[in-house]
């Protein structure tokens, strides 16, 4: 323990040292930190072996990392009109690499139109979930099951969107050149940030009939991003490789900036992918980033408010003269927003017991306190 407690110390040390430059600027988050493949190793099941059966789909397979650190964040992926997993199965490998558990599925009638394959969706985030607590699952309690996404290609982008509609449990949306019936406005009223892809020049799906709809209808209180691929046809964002690349690291970096609430992929997203991008015809968002910049951050700020204890194993309390009810987040040196709430009274609890051992830095009104976090 003590042992421990000297090495998270230096590591305190060392970490502070560059502080500044490195949570402003995050510069582990890169182009390069996206590749194809992601960083992990991989493996997959199936039915075939063990993966219990499920009356909502089929075809199914499981993608996952085996050298992270879990619990992981998951996305579910389906298929458009007539066709099966191999389609969108390239995605499934390319998730996992980067740390996100991904279940390909088919569809029990592949003629399925959009509702149906959003009830499949939600059928195999229910089936994650279930491995989550399987005796002998390869996922056993490996999945966070409160960090889900949808995803699908045509009328499966489409089930993916109604899936969000369906499911409120749904955290994030990656639709693939999406289709919905055009003769009325599909209802698409919820929360989950969407990520749109759609092909300049699909003659199945084409933008102004579909994924633009997509992005109007979609409440401007949600967060989304249309991202038209410059001469795309209709399965131009079937693979990750697709527009360059920037395809599945436009996805990657959503899925890490809305379920991992990591404003770095945020930035990632607003200055890089979508700064004059080559591969676009054209896109839209309403996303801004916010993170903290060096200005905003005055590290231990002693505003009448004491941390205590410090370093600590479990809670540390907040003790202030706040007059007012303020609201604190907990972030890890990369920026990455864990924890959240509010402090209701001049001397309160903030339960830490869950994160790992390391320094993590604790944000009052843009007062941001060093915690060290011990076994």
């Amino acid at each position: 323990m003590i042992k421990n407690l000297q090495v998270l110390l230096l590591v305190a040390v060392v970490t502070l040292t560059g502080f500044y430059s490195s949570y402003a600027q995050c510069s582990d988050i890169t182009l390069e930190s996206i590749t194809n493949p992601g960083p992990y190793d991989i493996d997959s099941y199936s039915e075939s072996d063990g993966l219990p059966n499920s009356s909502g789909y089929r075809e199914v397979t499981v993608y996952y990392p085996i050298n992270g650190t879990p619990p992981y964040p998951s996305i579910a992926i389906v298929p458009g009109f007539t066709a099966g997993p191999g389609s969108v199965r390239a995605w499934g490998p390319y998730y996992a690499s980067h740390g996100i558990v991904a279940i390909v599925i088919g569809t029990n009638n592949r003629n399925a139109f959009p509702d149906e394959r959003a009830t499949a969706l939600i059928a195999a985030l229910q089936t994650l979930e279930n491995e989550n607590t399987r005796t002998s699952s390869p996922l056993l309690g490996q999945v966070d099951i409160d960090k889900f996404a949808v995803s699908g290609h045509s009328m499966g982008g489409g089930g993916a969107q109604r899936a969000a509609v369906m499911n409120a449990n749904i955290k994030a949306v990656v639709a693939l050149c999406p289709w919905l019936p055009t003769f009325n406005r599909p209802s698409l009223d919820h929360s989950a940030p969407v990520l749109i892809f759609s092909g300049q020049n699909d003659p199945t799906a084409q933008p102004s009939q579909h994924a633009d709809i997509h992005y109007d209808v979609t409440p401007e209180g949600t967060d989304k991003l249309l991202y038209e691929i410059k001469n795309g046809n209709h399965s131009a964002a079937n693979n990750p490789a697709g527009a360059q690349g920037n395809v599945g690291k436009l996805a990657i970096s959503w899925l890490r900036s809305k379920l991992n609430n990591n404003n770095c992929y945020c930035s990632l997203i607003n200055d890089e992918l979508l700064n004059n991008p080559a591969t676009a015809s054209t896109f839209e968002t309403n996303v801004s980033c916010q993170t903290l910049s060096v200005d905003e951050i005055d590290v231990n700020a002693q505003l009448t408010t004491s941390i205590y204890p410090n370093p600590t194993n479990s809670y540390v309390t907040v003790e202030s003269d706040f007059a007012i009810s303020k609201s604190y987040k907990i972030f890890s040196l990369l920026g990455e927003h864990l924890v959240s709430g509010s402090i209701t009274t001049k001397k309160e609890q903030i339960d830490l017991s869950q994160l790992k051992p390391n320094i993590y830095l604790l944000n009052i009104d843009n007062q941001v306190f060093k915690i060290l976090k011990t076994e």
